[in-house]
């Protein structure tokens, strides 16, 4: 299934290699990650594809799995956390870009939005894990003088034939050189990141444990300040020099919640249906965060929410979130 253009002695595929082995030619075809490199991540159990090839230029078959549990994309009330389809979605952009674009491990990645809708009927636990058919599209491919600049990809998350989710990204690519530059100070300062702030309920937010809460309280109803805890195993895969969009995406559906059990009677689980992201700038490590939440009109049915983020006085991100309750 890979097709990850890398130099050997033969002109075998990595995977027709492994599966061709004395070893474990009597085995068939069997399932591995691709490269954690690829998805930038240090854990190898956070990588959630498992394969892909080239249809076309600009069209692209992924395989991937969910697991039927997770340290930090914990089940909803019996169904697969939407937010494991996100970063799903997330991992099919790096893993192309350097698989399928040639952009060189190393180089630096900025997600101008990321957006994911899920049908709930088809996001449900079953006995085994999830197998997942993605079909990627890149309706925008920037090519520069140094290669692969940037792109913006659409994908459709199938489970068994059914559409599980669907969504898409934009991105820009720079080199080590470039990213320098563009941080500049940032990079070399070594400023620490801001003193762990305390949690809001987790219970507040849909989440079990505190270690996986990202707001803090301020005291205001719609309001709070970003728990950034640099520690958490999954939040924080590896090091980096400024906070990840999937932190803010987390950020942006606990304050969802938040909002929306204070102001609803019904205290059934909630399960975000649909979350559209923007990221004006980079989310730095030592400076607060301070997040509002307020609820928009909405369908039958449903629930929306707008999340805005802002650091220093300037906008940071921005997510609408929709959410509907599920029977209990």
């Amino acid at each position: 299934m890979d097709t990850f253009r890398y130099a050997r002695p033969t002109d075998q595929s990595p995977q027709s290699i492994v599966n061709g082995s004395p070893a474990l030619s009597g085995y068939g075809s069997l399932t591995s990650t691709v490269p954690k490199e690829l998805v930038h991540r240090a854990a190898v159990a956070e990588v959630l594809l498992t394969g892909w090839e080239r249809h076309a230029d600009t069209r692209f078959a992924i395989t991937a799995q969910w697991p039927r549990g997770h340290s930090f994309f914990t089940p909803v009330n019996g169904n697969y956390d939407p937010l494991m389809a996100t970063e799903t979605i997330r991992q099919v952009g790096s893993l192309l870009a350097h698989a399928e674009f040639a952009v060189p491990v190393g180089h630096q990645f900025l997600m101008h939005d990321l957006e994911v809708a899920v049908h709930p009927q088809y996001l449900g636990l079953e006995a085994v894990p999830a197998s997942l058919d993605i079909e990627v599209t890149y309706t925008e491919v920037k090519q520069r003088r140094q290669g692969h600049a940037g792109a913006r990809y659409e994908a459709i998350v199938r489970r068994d034939g059914h559409v599980v989710a669907t969504g898409g990204a934009a991105y820009t690519c720079v080199s080590p050189d470039v990213y320098q530059r563009v941080r500049g100070s940032r990079l070399s300062d070594g400023r620490p990141p801001i003193r762990l702030t305390a949690p809001v309920s987790p219970q507040s937010v849909g989440r079990m444990s505190p270690t996986d809460v990202v707001l803090s309280p301020l005291g205001e109803a719609d309001r709070w300040q970003l728990r950034v805890d640099t520690r958490h195993p999954i939040l924080f895969d590896h090091p980096v020099d400024h906070i990840p969009g999937m932190v803010l995406m987390e950020a942006a559906r606990q304050a969802t919640v938040a909002i929306l059990n204070r102001s609803s009677l019904n205290k059934s689980p909630l399960l975000p249906t649909r979350l559209v992201s923007r990221f004006q700038r980079y989310a730095e490590l030592d400076s607060p965060c301070f997040l509002e939440a307020h609820r928009l009109p909405a369908g039958p049915g449903e629930d929306l929410v707008l999340v805005s983020g802002q650091q220093g006085g300037e906008p940071l991100f921005s997510a609408t979130v929709t959410a509907c309750c599920l029977p209990v």
